[in-house]
């Protein structure tokens, strides 16, 4: 008896996951948290789980693990699907969860389904290095849909990579629906009443340009002294694992330098939602002073936007689109200065302050986890065969309880 498709979709996730301390896992909890709720208990989520550089034991619904650079573990993985009653597949990627050139080894497992594939992409390359080029273009072959966060990510997929048109989809990073709140209540919680608040969170990596903002401070402190900068992350694991703490630790150095001590307050920790959302709340003004154009999607951007904040960014890609329409300031890369004056604007300019937080506020409101839940629980239907298709030439029926999709078809026909 073939199964009902309609009820019940079995969707297989091929992402980081929690307890991993990544963007993408924190991602991929997330969006399966919010697919259940919009799914009414029709829904039934099954994680391959992309192996780190530290063991992790998981829990539901991790069923398998994938050795980054273990090809055989990709291979083992994609049968596994085939003949499993998984209905759907959904890979969170970006490239450095990947082993092989450019994260290649994930094609080893995509070139064996018979099963419908969904791949949100969390990085698009616009001058890519050949091989993360011709990679990227396998998993985009195939995939039944390409879910881009970005307006700017429908373009290059097109140009650079000739996805089609139709194969690709435009769902915006997923966002807690915070409510519009005053910081001083949060102040007063983490011990910061009567301060100006600026906030940076995020994994610590150089192309964050904590540096650039250090710089820029001397220039807010002096015009207004009570200014507290709270960066708030762990070290990146992959720096960790090259070069230690030296990068937070030249961080450090320059607070001292400048005479910062008691204007700068590292949170070397990875938070939970829970404390994320605390440190928002009591944020003033909100910054991202990234060093290069070249990020499509930001989920601390997208955060900061959705919960209401006066943001001050450098002009990435995913800034561009988030902070138009005078939802935030975009800084020059790499300038001190501009950053600082822009702060300062933003401080002393009520006015500005208030129609900012409240634009920015207001724009987040579609972008909400419940929303972005409901787009992807669609998109999983629509992808579900309501009909037996028939077996690719060399796999025995006998073998299958199922039916299975045949995804060169669909993309010879897209």
């Amino acid at each position: 008896m073939i199964r009902d498709f309609l009820t019940n979709r079995k969707v297989a996730y091929i992402s980081s996951y929690p307890p991993r301390k990544c963007g993408i896992a924190t991602f991929t909890s997330d969006l399966i948290k919010n697919i259940k709720l919009a799914s009414e208990g029709e829904f039934e989520p099954i994680v391959v789980a992309m192996g780190s550089r530290v063991e992790l034991e998981y829990d539901e619904p991790v069923k398998l693990k994938i050795r980054k650079d273990v090809k055989y573990d990709y291979i083992r993985t994609g049968d596994y699907i085939n003949f499993s009653d998984v209905d759907v597949v959904s890979v969170q990627h970006e490239f450095g969860l990947f082993g092989g050139e450019g994260g290649s080894n994930l094609s080893l497992l995509l070139e064996r389904q018979n099963k419908p594939v969904i791949t949100t992409l969390h990085t698009v390359l616009e001058k890519p290095p050949m091989e993360y080029f011709y990679s990227l273009m396998d998993v985009c072959k195939a995939s039944d849909k390409v879910i881009v966060m970005n307006k700017r990510g429908i373009k290059m997929l097109q140009n650079i990579y000739g996805v089609p048109e139709s194969k690709i989809e435009l769902i915006p990073h997923g966002i807690p629906d915070l409510p519009f709140a005053d910081s001083s209540y949060y102040k007063s919680r983490l011990g910061m009443t009567g301060r100006k608040t600026i906030l940076t969170f995020g994994l610590l990596s150089k192309n964050k340009g904590i540096e650039v903002m250090l710089r820029a401070l001397p220039t807010i402190v002096k015009a207004d002294p009570s200014t507290l900068y709270i960066v708030l992350g762990a070290t990146h694991p992959e720096m960790l694992h090259r070069e230690g703490q030296s990068y937070k630790l030249k961080l450090e150095r320059m607070v001292m330098d400048l005479g910062l001590q008691r204007n700068v307050v590292f949170y070397n920790r990875f938070v939970d939602d829970e404390e994320l959302f605390q440190f928002l709340g009591a944020a003033d003004v909100y910054v991202t002073p990234y060093l290069h154009k070249e990020q499509l999607t930001s989920g601390t951007l997208a955060f900061a936007v959705g919960a209401g904040k006066a943001v001050v960014s450098t002009p990435y890609w995913a800034a561009q689109e988030l902070l138009a329409q005078d939802r935030g300031k975009l800084v020059r890369f790499g300038d001190s200065e501009h950053i600082a004056r822009s702060v300062v604007e933003i401080l002393v300019n009520n006015s500005m302050f208030s129609s900012m937080k409240r634009q920015a506020y207001e724009y987040g409101r579609s972008m909400t986890w419940p929303k972005v839940g409901q787009t992807y629980w669609k998109l999983l239907g629509a992808q579900v065969p309501s009909m037996p298709i028939c077996l690719r030439p060399g796999v025995d029926s006998q073998d299958w309880t199922r039916t299975v999709y045949n995804r060169e078809q669909i993309y010879q026909s897209a």
